[in-house]
């Protein structure tokens, strides 16, 4: 079993979402966790995980602590200031990733929704191949627009058969996902990066239920979609969720 360090970006600015916070600070269904509590929990309690490293904007920082450094200090999740990209952020977490870790993770903090068989499936494509990232087929007639949203071509049936929508998580060799990130660029997944180094990045079929919170539809989504998800074979037991905990 490879030892995997799992890096949780979250220092997005969430313009999309609007709201009067954070979409990492949002909770389930209400009163429920806060996303990025439900996220790490994902991880946290894998025997192959050997770290976890939470990014997080400057500016939530201070809050993050205050608020739920209890939790994060019970997990021994890492945290780690943000850049003012996504590439850069995972840059920064990457230059603290464990020496014994053969595989870095890298899942989005707004993606609540994983379930375990899913990271078991995508940890063990990336230990054979080297890369691998969870994705889902995209389905129906794909149309075409301009600026204006007029409509001036649709695909070719056969064409959305070709086309994946990537999900998180993402997992590299820790060498390939280094060297990638060394070459320097920037882009708005991990997968880009290895691709443009001239490594293969294998695909495995994810579910559509693992959303990545953009929009207030979406937390509603993920809050119902929770009860659904496929049970590991034995439930690890999550870690108590406390607010007045002290940094």
């Amino acid at each position: 079993m490879a030892k995997v360090s799992v890096i949780v970006p979250g220092a997005g600015a969430g313009r999309r979402y609007g709201g009067k916070r954070r979409k990492i600070l949002e909770r389930l269904g209400g009163g429920g966790q806060p996303v990025f509590i439900r996220t790490l929990e994902a991880f946290v309690n894998r025997e192959d995980v050997c770290q976890v490293q939470l990014v997080i904007a400057p500016d939530d920082l201070e809050e993050v602590r205050s608020r739920y450094g209890g939790n994060l200090g019970f997990m021994s999740v890492r945290i780690v200031p943000g850049g003012p990209t996504r590439s850069q952020s995972v840059r920064n977490a990457l230059a603290s990733v464990r020496d014994d870790a053969e595989l870095v993770c890298v899942h989005d903090a707004v993606r609540p929704c994983v379930a375990q068989p899913w990271i078991d499936a995508v940890f063990a494509e990336a230990e054979k191949t080297g890369a691998a990232i969870l994705a889902v087929p995209i389905h129906g007639t794909l149309k075409r627009t301009t600026d204006r949203r007029v409509i001036d071509g649709t695909l070719p049936r056969q064409a959305g058969q070709e086309l994946w929508e990537a999900q998180t998580p993402q997992v590299f060799r820790r060498d390939i996902l280094l060297a990638a990130y060394a070459a320097g660029g920037e882009a708005t997944d991990d997968a880009a990066l290895v691709e443009a180094a001239g490594h293969a990045v294998h695909v495995v079929p994810g579910d559509v239920r693992n959303v990545k919170i953009t929009t207030p539809a979406d937390l509603a989504f993920a809050a119902a979609v929770l009860p659904t998800l496929p049970k590991p074979k034995q439930r690890q037991p999550l870690h108590p969720f406390a607010e007045d905990q002290q940094w």
